[in-house]
């Protein structure tokens, strides 16, 4: 079984899916993550390539981890303490890292149950869209553990200190029009317009000069980690490199010429 199906159509989406509805789509396994990784990194590499669109196949977006290998000796967990700190420093947490360094906008459509580090999975995109079925739970806690994929730091940035606290204290469950409330995702869709919003989404952010776009992402993410005085720093940087495309040329001419930009990624 492929458990990350990815399509790239003509407009430059590619449309990834957690592909292992036995599971929930669990992401904990080292055969799920090496398959997100190989998926990305592939993404990446492909110059068609301007968004990503992340979902899950079946009703759930991702159960986070294989509970059924939760027990000492299953998974990640290891009767060993520093072998379990190893087995997550090699392996969950090789996603936060990834996802942080990368360039291409991530928009998660998240379908159903987002729970644990299903829900941290969703922290790490750009942009968030809940189907109306959606729910999310930070709930490590409810199981005897912490997040242990960078949830800690991932959510206050997101729903700030008091909610992300609430959250991860209680293990909770957040349905979609709190989750949009209290800013954990953007909109709430009906179910059936879920993917056609997201790609709407993914389609207006394509439409702009691909390495205007990247380099925003890279600004946005630098932002939350860099003082005032760095982060103009690296916009000037940045700005530098935005002014030398020929996209940007373009998308003056156009604009003083009253026509449609056409750019080329350039």
């Amino acid at each position: 079984m492929t458990l990350v199906l990815s399509e790239t159509d003509e407009q430059g989406i590619v449309t990834m899916t957690l592909n292992d509805p036995e599971t929930r789509n669990a992401i904990s396994d080292l055969p799920m993550i090496e398959a997100l990784e190989e998926a990305v990194h592939a993404a990446e590499a492909d110059p068609r390539s301007r968004v990503i669109i992340l979902t899950g196949a079946g009703k759930a977006f991702s159960s986070g981890g294989n509970i059924k290998k939760m027990g000492a000796g299953g998974g990640l967990n290891d009767p060993l303490p520093a072998k379990t700190r190893a087995n997550y420093r090699t392996g969950i947490q090789r996603l936060p890292q990834m996802f942080e360094a990368m360039e291409l906008p991530v928009v998660c459509a998240v379908n159903g149950a987002a729970i644990g580090a299903g829900c941290d999975l969703t922290l790490m995109c750009d942009v968030r869209i809940a189907g109306e079925h959606a729910k999310f739970a930070e709930s490590f806690v409810k199981l005897g553990i912490v997040p242990g994929d960078g949830g800690a730091w991932l959510l206050p940035r997101v729903v700030g200190w008091s909610r992300a606290c609430e959250m991860a204290l209680t293990g909770d469950l957040v349905d979609a029009e709190e989750a949009k409330a209290i800013g954990l995702v953007s909109r709430v869709v009906p179910q059936g317009k879920l993917m056609e919003t997201a790609r709407d989404v993914a389609l207006r952010i394509a439409a702009n000069p691909t390495h205007a776009v990247r380099l925003t992402k890279r600004l946005l993410r630098k932002a939350g980690q860099q003082s005032l005085s760095e982060i103009l720093e690296t916009s000037a940087a940045y700005q530098a490199l935005a002014h030398a495309t020929a996209d940007h040329e373009e998308a003056v001419a156009a604009m003083l010429e009253k026509r449609p930009p056409v750019f080329k990624g350039v």
